[in-house]
């Protein structure tokens, strides 16, 4: 994913997306967005923080590790991966992190997508603002303990909502990288 011309041929284009045939193969790019940042933080009281939002694709609300584009702000078009964690953290929930550790790097839906997801862990957090993101996005922020997180996902599972597994990725890439 990058803001480069796709390859192949240009099927549909919308104004965040293209569709793309490529020898055959089909699949989504993204346009002026230079990649996706996926964020794991767990506050001073061991309790995850995850947003809440309503997912158009698939129509209804998701239970999701904050995350965002990278590069999609007019003017910050060259804004490193780190950056764009930060701004993404304190806009979604408040949070700002006191350091950032890069966990992973990989394509999260590679059949249908270019995209590339970045992890970060988001250490010494402070609270600074209310969260809920940008004037186009209404996001709600749950801290769920993290003790008691599986509850708090079927909890949501059952009154409709879905769960990213990206959730128990970004907790898993969390633990490989303290045993370190």
């Amino acid at each position: 994913m990058s803001s480069a011309p796709p390859r192949g041929r240009v099927l549909a284009q919308g104004r965040y997306l293209t569709v793309v045939d490529d020898a055959g193969w089909e699949y989504v790019t993204r346009h002026s967005v230079t990649g996706i940042v996926v964020l794991v933080a767990v506050t001073p009281a061991r309790e995850l923080v995850l947003v809440e939002q309503h997912r158009t694709p698939v129509a209804r609300a998701v239970i999701e590790l904050p995350a965002g584009l990278v590069g999609d702000v007019p003017g910050h078009e060259a804004e490193s991966l780190a950056v764009a964690a930060r701004r993404e953290l304190i806009e979604e929930t408040g949070f700002e992190a006191g350091s950032l550790v890069e966990l992973a790097a990989g394509p999260p839906a590679v059949g249908v997508s270019d995209e590339v997801v970045t992890f970060f862990e988001a250490r010494d957090l402070r609270r600074v603002g209310p969260g809920g993101g940008d004037d186009s996005e209404d996001i709600t922020v749950h801290l769920a303990p993290l003790a008691t997180l599986e509850a708090f996902l079927a909890e949501k599972r059952a009154a409709g909502l879905a769960v990213d597994p990206k959730i128990f990725a970004g907790l898993y890439l969390v633990g490989e990288q303290r045993k370190r």
